[in-house]
């Protein structure tokens, strides 16, 4: 009569033992101080080989529908900016510089940007030319964007969802048929991507973000600007996708406020872009 007691005791702690194995910190605090732990079930290869083929399939529907740029001024302004954004990355983390970087800008006229698991970075040209975004403006997209993929927070989502029991198997199926494998990206990707992110999964992005511009040379006060524009953007309408996560606009302005004083040394301190043509 008493093991049983004792088999669910060990099972418990076994259990238990299997989290807090799991949870790490996946970067360093930085001068904005992000240090959390985090539940991951799941290895960074592979999220980031699964967030790849979603990412590709993604870039070849664009290519298909002759969507996909390229080339030219616009394509060459987001990538000047990629190319300062991305080495300081190295501040949180050292395995970024083995990444397969990727960027791609897709017409289109909504009002979003992301960066998958991995760095695969996708820009639409909606949100450039509807809010006029200087490229400072764009380096505080751009960094918050690859703040999510170098904090991991795809693959925490990922991992929080097969500790829940929604996703289960994703490694089974990868390595399975083909079909399996497209339906454990596809999976991958929803949490990763499609879903929005959580408060505090945001407001470590802002921080992240801020911090990635400042240290490549780009003012950091543009990410209050972007919000601002983004604000009277959704005046009246409905929320745009790159908004449809929480914190609030204003709330995120306040805390991006209180977070200069980190950063604006890092900024004075960077080389500053060069004019360009």
């Amino acid at each position: 009569m008493q093991e049983k007691p004792l088999i669910v005791k060990l099972c418990v702690s076994f259990t238990l033992i299997i989290f807090l194995s799991a949870c790490a910190n996946t970067t360093r605090p930085g001068a904005v101080g992000v240090d959390r732990s985090q539940l991951m079930l799941i290895s960074t290869s592979e999220v980031n080989r699964l967030s790849a083929s979603s990412y590709n399939e993604e870039v070849q529907k664009a290519k298909e529908k002759n969507i996909l740029i390229n080339s030219g001024p616009s394509y060459e302004r987001l990538k000047r900016i990629a190319n300062r954004l991305i080495p300081q990355t190295g501040a949180f983390r050292d395995d970024t510089r083995d990444w397969q970087w990727q960027l791609a800008l897709i017409e289109s006229p909504v009002l979003n940007a992301s960066c998958s698991p991995g760095g695969k970075i996708i820009f639409y040209t909606g949100i450039i030319n509807q809010l006029n975004l200087s490229d400072d403006e764009i380096a505080a997209i751009m960094g918050h964007e690859i703040a999510h993929a170098v904090r991991e927070h795809g693959r925490e989502r990922v991992s929080q969802a097969m500790a829940q029991g929604a996703l289960v198997n994703i490694a089974m199926a990868a390595a399975g048929s083909y079909g399996s494998a497209v339906s454990a990206a596809n999976q991958v990707a929803q949490y990763a991507l499609v879903l929005p992110n959580s408060r505090q999964n945001e407001s470590e992005a802002d921080a992240i973000g801020l911090e990635l511009a400042a240290r490549a040379g780009y003012n950091p006060q543009a990410a209050i600007s972007v919000w601002q524009k983004m604000i009277k953007a959704t005046d009246g309408k409905k929320s745009l996708e790159f908004l449809s996560t929480h914190p609030s606009g204003e709330t995120r302005i306040d805390q991006l406020t209180a977070l200069m004083p980190a950063v604006e040394p890092l900024y004075k301190a960077a080389p500053k872009p060069g004019p360009h043509l």
